[in-house]
């Protein structure tokens, strides 16, 4: 879809969401903002926006640089400040505790991280160590890694809003909440590693993206458990998209190599093969791009819920037809 006239540049509503963060007193002052590295791959944008996004940032003297720690929000006097609860000074949010407050700078710090190295550079020593904490400190508020990627995952979800009532009809709002989670995804690598479906997180904010799901086929005439399986397929989609984003990711981090690139290296090879004669429907497709992962997304979306709407019609074919 072409971007409509007059549109935010995309490094202005990066720069936007974070100072929001800020306001809100989500981060406060000495606080890591996402490096250039993190907006680009959580918002997925060029290295050069990501630029820009940090020295719009710099420019209104929210955010300063600080050796050994990266982009901090700055402590200057004049920084806009959320307001405090009930008109007076506060050094928590309204309604948080102290602990309640770290908890939540804990889970941010971690998914910054995960983020920006993937999970194998999340370690309970590394995340201490950004915050400025003792590794045993932690574990007051997580058991352990396992714990603190499920409280992850469900914080992200908890970023995502979804409408109470959504789009009319039933596929407008699974197409909805599957690109809310491809977008989810794309935004966070991480996330579809930490997903699991045999074992699945009972946390509130997954838990909600799945009862939303449930209810967008209300009315439909379907048992409850083939509106759970539709559920799960759905989410199953996604994710299985979603990973192979993420092994993208971790191979061009790996190598120093972007798709483009590896598929320029693999050119000589693929035409080989192509010329072989043994493959004369490949060899009528061009060489010249790279896979589309977006596009694949879309294309299966499309065709899944086709098939969901062919269900339907024949599950109502065979409530209407006569006993024999």
């Amino acid at each position: 879809m072409p971007p409509a006239q007059n549109a935010e540049p995309p490094y202005r509503v990066i720069a936007a969401e974070i100072r929001s963060r800020i306001d809100s007193g989500e981060l406060r002052p000495g606080d890591r903002v996402p490096s250039i590295r993190a907006i680009a791959q959580r918002w997925g944008v060029a290295i050069a926006t990501a630029t820009k996004v940090t020295a719009v940032l710099r420019e209104e003297g929210i955010v300063e640089a600080r050796v050994g720690s990266g982009t901090v929000v700055s402590a200057q006097p004049g920084r806009r400040r959320a307001p405090a609860a009930d008109g007076a000074a506060s050094t928590t949010r309204k309604g948080e505790t102290p602990d309640q407050e770290l908890r939540l700078r804990i889970l941010r710090t971690a998914v910054e991280l995960a983020d920006t190295g993937g999970l194998h550079t999340l370690t309970m020593r590394r995340l201490a160590a950004s915050l400025d904490l003792g590794p045993m400190s932690l574990y007051r508020f997580v058991a352990g890694k396992d714990e603190l990627l499920t409280e992850m995952a469900d914080l992200v979800f908890g970023d995502l809003s979804l409408p109470e009532d959504g789009p009319q009809g039933w596929r407008a709002k699974l197409e909805l909440v599957a690109r809310q989670q491809w977008r989810l995804c794309r935004r966070h690598l991480w996330l579809p590693r930490v997903v699991s479906f045999t074992r699945p997180a009972l946390v509130p904010n997954m838990m909600d993206h799945t009862e939303w799901t449930l209810r967008a086929l209300d009315g439909l005439d379907l048992p409850m458990d083939v509106r759970l399986q539709e559920t799960l397929t759905l989410h199953a989609f996604v994710i299985t998209i979603a990973l192979s984003k993420a092994d993208e990711a971790r191979a061009e981090r790996n190598t120093g190599m972007t798709l483009n690139r590896w598929s320029d290296s693999q050119r000589s090879r693929r035409r080989e093969l192509l010329d072989s004669g043994r493959f004369p429907l490949l060899a009528t497709f061009s060489d010249d791009t790279a896979p589309d992962l977006d596009l694949l997304f879309e294309y299966g979306l499309a065709r899944h819920l086709d098939g969901f709407a062919a269900l339907l019609t024949d599950h109502h074919a065979g409530s209407h037809r006569p006993a024999q």
